[in-house]
């Protein structure tokens, strides 16, 4: 079958006007797409015209280039999605990916930070420079919140209820929560909006909460790169994500005894599932305590 122009490009528009999902993983299954259809190509085969013996060919391929289990099941993922869509759309009778299962992955605990290094990480910045307030600011609400990065540069100076002490999040799937900021975070986050944003903003009306010399707003990945950079002055030499932040505020929160689906709740997790992973971690650092400080845990 002919593959109609731009299969590609309607199933992710169709992903955002469906499911919400954000620029970051729309352009993830894009890729995936198109790395499928090259592939395809290669063999003489178009897009719609793939079968299960030809996918499977297409996994094995990716093993053999050491694409990881993770890699591979999210490829299918992107496939299982955009067939499915193709058959609601009249395009196929049934999907080629029937039947066909995503590799086994393991568990992965996300990377995070101890207190300590916490409290050395929100320290670094120079707060006596315009930019050093902004990235403490943003540390300190990135901490107290648990917001994932995109969610942090993504809010908007009318989302911040200081009165109250909250933000006003939209997340995954456009859905809005309500998180408490604390009162370190808000005293942080004041001392941005009254000593650096103004000048930020050079009198414009920016609508970004937290902004770039040029007034505009901070992007994801501007501020990964401040993370990284605060990181280093910091002393911290392990390998860090854009979600170390947001691990190390589930983790601490569990820690101290806080309710798992509370955990979830400020996270905006829609399964408890997914918040269930940082169980593991807090299980496995009572562990490593216990064998360094116990006199028979060694």
């Amino acid at each position: 079958m002919a593959e109609p122009a731009g299969a590609i490009d309607d199933y992710i528009q169709a992903l955002w006007l469906e499911r919400g999902l954000s620029d970051h993983s729309r352009a993830a299954y894009r890729r995936d797409l198109l790395a499928f259809q090259t592939w395809l190509r290669a063999c003489g085969c178009e897009l719609l015209d793939a079968d299960p013996a030809t996918i499977q060919d297409y996994l094995a391929d990716r093993y053999r280039r050491g694409f990881s289990a993770r890699s591979v099941a999210r490829g299918l993922s992107a496939l299982r999605g955009f067939f499915d869509h193709q058959v609601r759309s009249g395009r196929l009778h049934h999907n080629p990916l029937v039947g066909i299962s995503a590799p086994r992955q393991g568990r992965p605990l996300p990377d995070t930070l101890s207190e300590a290094e916490v409290d050395a990480l929100l320290a670094a910045p120079d707060i006596d420079s315009i930019l050093g307030l902004r990235d403490r600011a943003m540390l300190e609400v990135l901490y107290a919140t648990g917001l994932r990065v995109s969610e942090l540069t993504g809010l908007r100076l009318t989302e911040v209820n200081p009165r109250q002490g909250v933000v006003r999040v939209t997340g995954k799937g456009n859905k809005e929560r309500l998180v408490p900021l604390g009162e370190e975070a808000l005293h942080w986050l004041q001392r941005y909006l009254t000593a650096a944003r103004p000048e930020l903003a050079r009198g414009a009306q920016a609508a970004a909460l937290f902004l770039t010399p040029r007034g505009d707003g901070m992007t994801r990945q501007a501020f990964w790169y401040r993370i990284r950079h605060w990181a280093r002055c910091a002393g911290i030499d392990k390998p860090l994500s854009p979600h170390t932040l947001r691990h190390a505020f589930a983790t601490h929160l569990l820690d101290r005894g806080a309710d798992l689906r509370v955990v979830q709740l400020l996270l905006g997790h829609r399964h408890l599932s997914t918040t269930q992973i940082y169980t593991h971690v807090a299980q496995s650092r009572l562990r490593e305590l216990h064998a360094r400080h116990h006199p028979r845990g060694g």
